[in-house]
């Protein structure tokens, strides 16, 4: 079975859970006889690409009906920007975003036969503008290819799955790894919000990381339940070189933040917990590992409650600087607001590091070596960083039972359960 799948990033060029999640599932996929065509908007070259095929939709000549091309310019272009809560914009590329004023749409300038486009294949300022461009690569591909199933991994890639299902009448499967409801809460910016729904609407199968993700979608957007379906996600530990302990520069317990400093993330209750664990122990150190559009906010935030001795902000770290935070930190902390599913407290884990996360994550869902809590409780949230930092017994026993636990948390797993959605598609 031949597979048309769209994403938006490939390791190493990440910005954040998305990427690794398309990774490690177009992995365990090739475990199970499917053969893969990856759509991104740029290919760098370095990409981890394996055995899949990996192409750049900057490659792709763009031949598009005019016919064709009214439709998509009638409903692809989103250049009302209301919000800039857009995931993965770091302070200044925020700052860039709401400062653009567009003059031109994206889809004006671009011809009907054999034209390449160019893509910055990041989240910058211009990125509807991109979306927008990506749905045209959808198109061309739906046209010339050979394939079975179409498959959009989030809202940036729905507008080309439903180019490519227009053009080939072959099955769209939607991915939603999360909504706009998570990254602004009630805030949601209706741009983003319209091509969620529309991709949701439009999917013959839509695919939810956690029941937490599907509740969202059939409650917020109105989508039958017949239609949606829970495959969790796992985690990849194969590339992953020998545990290295890495000395600590500092003789006091490091408690650890690691995601996206945003509303989703919920990094200010981080904050207050830390504040409060400080106030019983000053032999702790808290690291916030990460960038985002509420980075500056919570630095003055730590400087007011005077705690900037024992706080720590790294900036985004990926690589080999991932393992090597995890193997300095005691205890990590995942506080999100809203977390679809997440992959960190995995890779904590495995690291033998103990988590700590909020119930309101989809990964909650099926961990069981790991302290739950609600993100809005700081006190309880600080209790339980102070007791496994305090209470070697409890760290033990967290650190014990995690790793082997998460361990068995595969990928082929996860890929079997899509691969039967998508021959579910093609009985029917």
């Amino acid at each position: 079975m031949k597979v048309l799948m769209f994403g938006w990033e490939f390791p190493p060029h990440i910005s954040g859970g998305l990427g690794t999640a398309c990774y490690g599932l177009t992995k365990g996929m090739l475990q199970h006889e499917l053969e893969i065509i990856f759509v991104v908007p740029k290919v760098y070259g370095d990409e981890e690409s394996s055995k899949i095929n990996l192409l750049s939709a900057e490659q792709v000549p763009i031949s598009i009906k005019k016919s064709d091309l009214k439709y998509f310019k009638e409903n692809f272009e989103y250049i009302e920007m209301e919000s800039a809560l857009v995931p993965y914009l770091d302070p200044v590329e925020y700052e860039r975003r709401m400062a653009y004023e567009s003059t031109s749409t994206a889809l004006d300038s671009v011809f009907t036969t054999n034209q390449r486009l160019s893509f910055s294949g990041k989240y910058g300022y211009d990125l509807l503008d991109e979306v927008s461009k990506y749905a045209l690569i959808g198109a061309s591909l739906g046209e010339k290819k050979d394939f079975d199933i179409i498959h959009s991994h989030d809202w940036l890639t729905y507008p080309a799955g439903i180019a490519a299902k227009r053009v080939s009448g072959k099955p769209l499967v939607i991915h939603v790894h999360a909504t706009e409801y998570d990254r602004s809460g009630e805030n949601v910016n209706p741009a983003i919000f319209s091509i969620e729904k529309m991709g949701m609407e439009a999917a013959d199968v839509v695919i939810c990381v956690s029941n937490l993700t599907k509740n969202i979608v059939i409650k917020k957007y109105g989508i039958s339940p017949e239609k949606i379906y829970t495959v969790h996600n796992a985690v990849d530990f194969s590339g992953m070189k020998d545990k290295e302990q890495i000395g600590k520069a500092v003789p006091e317990k490091i408690v650890t933040f690691l995601g996206r400093i945003t509303f989703q993330k919920g990094p200010e209750y981080f904050i207050e917990a830390a504040n409060k664990v400080l106030k019983k122990d000053k032999n702790v150190r808290f690291v916030m590992a990460g960038s985002g559009d509420m980075m500056h906010r919570m630095i003055r935030r730590v400087a007011e409650l005077n705690i900037s001795s024992h706080f720590h902000f790294t900036g985004f770290l990926k690589g080999d600087d991932v393992p090597r935070m995890f193997s300095m930190s005691d205890v990590y902390v995942m506080p999100s607001v809203s977390e679809p599913f997440g992959i960190s407290p995995l890779e904590a884990m495995h690291s033998n590091v103990p988590v700590i996360i909020s119930k309101q994550s989809g990964v909650a869902e099926i961990l069981h070596h790991a302290l739950k809590v609600d993100f809005w409780d700081v006190d309880a949230i600080a209790d339980s960083i102070y007791g496994v930092l305090n209470y070697r017994s409890l760290a033990n026993t967290f650190k014990k039972y995690g790793q082997s636990e998460v361990d068995n948390l595969k990928w082929e797993n996860a890929a079997l359960k899509v691969k039967q959605l998508y021959e579910k598609l093609s009985v029917n």
